[in-house]
């Protein structure tokens, strides 16, 4: 009795007999941690990744990321990565699509939103119609670090100012909207500092610009735009259109911008790009109205017109 009493005073003294150890982050299965990431965004799986091996493993589940993908992800990896969806882990396919991936010789650009996973694509002027593009009286074209295509086109001066365009892709489900991608003057650098010279802009201000986008499945929307933003590149809201989750199909679209008065000439207007991206994205800030004042008419799904300021 004595004995016992010594022996089990000894061990709670002495620490020779052990306490159960707490229950930590390595305790928590892999497979759980994977179930909550379905549910978290982007960015947050990739911080608590770093935490320890069991999350970094949950993280790398593709069907954590099949649930940020888009549901066009194959169409994606097929025609732009140029490679077989069953080739890649999913997580591979998030962070690829993520990047700039350009398509059709270049002229074209899609990529992720990091945050949303919702789809942006943008088209270089080069894969544009543009009247007078190869006469070097009217247009130039500029090297730019400020176009994601690193090359702008400026215009000089021309009577009839029309630009075309078309692409046909295959969107998830969605509200899109369209935008033009233009700058009023030449923008250059002088030791250093970013100018943009505005002697030769003209002709904006006496007739509006008249943006137009239509698609195969019969929406179409048009707008009217006085262009005064000068330095500054502006996004010039042509229209939105809808994709239906039953649509699987590639959607095509046609978008135009023209200022066809002959009366007189026009002139000093950069030209970068198309650009289409969720009507809510991130990409323009928020933006989902036109740059400057614009007479905005839609015609299709949702027939309506409003007035949009700056």
């Amino acid at each position: 009795m004595g004995a016992g009493s010594s022996s089990l005073a000894l061990g709670s003294e002495g620490g020779s007999v052990s306490s159960p150890s707490r229950p930590s982050l390595d305790d928590v299965p892999e497979s759980c941690v994977s179930s909550i990431f379905m549910y978290l965004d982007p960015p947050e799986i990739c911080r608590l990744a770093k935490l320890n091996k069991t999350f970094h493993g949950a993280s790398l589940a593709d069907f954590v990321w099949e649930t940020k993908l888009p549901s066009n992800y194959k169409f994606l990896v097929e025609k732009v990565l140029g490679q077989s969806p069953e080739s890649l882990s999913k997580k591979e396919i998030y962070a690829r699509l993520c990047r700039p991936n350009c398509f059709d010789n270049g002229a074209k650009q899609v990529w992720l939103d990091k945050s949303s996973g919702k789809i942006c694509v943008a088209v270089s002027y080069k894969a544009l119609r543009i009247t007078g593009i190869d006469d070097r009286r009217y247009w130039n074209h500029i090297s730019s670090e400020e176009s994601r295509f690193n090359t702008i086109a400026y215009l000089q001066q021309i009577w009839w100012f029309e630009v075309g365009g078309e692409l046909e892709f295959e969107f998830p489900a969605g509200t899109y909207s369209l935008f033009f991608r233009l700058q009023l003057g030449k923008t250059s650098k002088k030791l250093g500092r970013r100018t943009c010279n505005v002697d030769r802009v003209h002709g904006w201000d006496i007739k509006p610009v008249r943006f137009q986008l239509s698609t195969s499945n019969g929406q179409q929307a048009s707008s009217e735009c006085y262009l005064h933003q000068q330095g500054n590149w502006g996004h010039y809201h042509a229209g939105d259109f809808v994709v239906d989750s039953t649509n699987t199909a590639p959607l095509k679209l046609r978008f135009s911008m023209m200022q066809i008065d002959c009366t007189h000439t026009k002139g000093g207007v950069c030209l970068d790009c198309v650009l289409i991206c969720p009507r809510d994205s991130t990409e323009l800030g928020g933006q989902s109205r036109p740059t400057g004042s614009c007479r905005v008419f839609k015609f299709g799904h949702d027939s309506d017109e409003y007035e949009c300021g700056d």
